[in-house]
């Protein structure tokens, strides 16, 4: 274990292995204010996928990060939580996040991607989560379990949402790439109710297109806002009650980690409201 310190946030890192790739993966937690002085506490746990992005700029795929360590630093209003920022897969990356292999694929080269989903998602709360239950001073009930990621990130969080009802008590879902595999996607959603209780964050800007998402539709802009309201109907439709989804279409935000950043204070405000600290 490799122990940081961020002021006065400490981070462990860890390497956990991966039994469906043969490797290990690098796992980061980041502990709250205090955590070593107050031995009595327990505190509720963030899980979030792309972990090469979520603290560090210097090392995220498009330069910026989504900025949890000063997120967590400047709002200390905000209830202790220990962050937990798993790396993804890199050049297997669409393969894990993929729950199902595409079915738009315009080129031969992601002709197969995805289809290891389930496996990353078994990992996760089989030895990811109990590993950090075991070493940490957690809350390990579904209540006090949030899952976050964006864009494919985004799928594998709502797929793992449906999956596993019982392990989490919160979603953020930030720009939903569901287009990846539409069709499997909102057939599972649909026969894989959320507990009643589950709180989902949803967030899409009106302009998401990137250069990589040209391998697979035309109008990738208008795809992810279709696919944001096509889960969210899918949520309403299987009783989830209105009040427990945030849906928040953004006006010219694209699909970057800056804009995931702008508003993650708004999804930690979401996602601790109401819940019992």
């Amino acid at each position: 274990m490799t122990k940081l310190n961020n002021f006065y946030l400490d981070m462990h890192e860890h390497y956990i292995d991966v039994p469906y790739y043969g490797n290990s993966r690098r796992i980061r937690v980041l502990l709250p204010k205090d955590y070593n002085k107050e031995e009595w506490a327990t505190y509720p746990v963030i899980y979030m996928h792309d972990g090469q992005n979520v603290f560090y700029s210097k090392e995220a795929f498009s330069g910026h990060s989504w900025k949890l360590i000063p997120t967590i630093k400047n709002n200390t209003h905000l209830p202790k939580v220990i962050i937990v920022g798993i790396d993804n897969a890199e050049e297997k990356r669409l393969d894990e996040y993929g729950p199902w292999i595409t079915d738009s694929a315009k080129t031969p080269m992601f002709a197969n991607a995805g289809g290891d989903g389930m496996e990353y998602g078994d990992w996760v709360v089989n030895y990811v989560k109990p590993f950090i239950d075991s070493n940490y001073r957690t809350k390990p009930q579904k209540e006090y379990t949030i899952l976050a990621g964006s864009s494919m990130g985004g799928i594998i969080t709502a797929y793992m949402g449906a999956a596993y009802p019982n392990v989490f008590g919160v979603l953020g879902v930030f720009s939903l790439a569901s287009w990846f595999s539409e069709r499997d996607f909102l057939r599972f959603i649909s026969h894989h109710k959320l507990a009643d209780n589950t709180k989902v964050y949803i967030q899409v800007g009106t302009k998401e297109g990137d250069d990589t998402d040209a391998h697979f539709l035309n109008d990738m802009n208008q795809a992810y806002i279709d696919c944001s309201l096509n889960y969210y109907q899918s949520l309403i439709k299987s009783g989830l009650p209105m009040e427990n989804i945030w849906l928040r279409i953004l006006a010219n935000e694209h699909h970057h980690e800056k804009y995931w950043a702008d508003h993650f204070l708004e999804f930690l405000i979401f996602s601790f409201a109401d819940m019992n600290l």
